[in-house]
């Protein structure tokens, strides 16, 4: 039977992972407590968290929600790394950590609902940021109205142009 400590950390975890947009597993075998609390700090600048959990009782906390895929992943000294915003911000400063501290090993993923696998969560880093991406999408469908617009304007300068010769021409004669 388990201890009423356990049940309320349990459903503690269950709400803090219920609204979970994505997920990061990681295995932090050889980081120093300095290490981990550089990492948090970080991932709390892209308003992610990073919590070390017990296997057992992460396998239970995930069980019926998006992160459910995720379950057989719990195995060794794991880190779950998650974030309500946005997926490719956490990846890339797991990535940043990642690159200074190689003891980080990240093991899968959970994107809204997809399990992914470690090489598509660098993947998923080495994306553009959701602003940037906004920002091209914008540019692009910008750029034919602007080029129609310098073109008609074009038109408009050579009719104006010839109308201004040949009113030229009229008073001359």
């Amino acid at each position: 039977m388990p201890s009423d400590a356990k049940v309320q950390t349990l459903e503690e975890l269950r709400t803090r992972l219920a609204d979970v947009c994505s997920a990061v597993l990681t295995e932090y075998r050889g980081l120093t407590v300095e290490q981990l609390t550089r990492l948090r700090r970080e991932l709390q600048n892209v308003s992610a968290e990073y919590k070390v959990l017990k296997n057992r009782l992460a396998r239970l906390a995930v069980q019926g929600s998006p992160l459910d895929g995720l379950a057989p992943y719990f195995k060794g000294p794991t880190a779950v790394a998650f974030t309500r915003k946005d997926p490719v911000a956490l990846a890339k400063a797991l990535q940043a950590f990642q690159r200074q501290n190689p003891e980080l090993a990240i093991t899968a993923g959970c994107v809204e609902g997809a399990v992914i696998p470690a090489a598509e969560v660098k993947a998923l880093a080495d994306l553009p940021s959701r602003d940037l991406l906004l920002v091209q999408v914008v540019g692009a469908f910008q750029a034919p109205l602007a080029n129609l617009v310098y073109t008609l304007e074009g038109m408009l300068r050579s009719l104006v142009s010839v109308l201004d010769q040949l009113r030229a021409k009229r008073e001359a004669s």
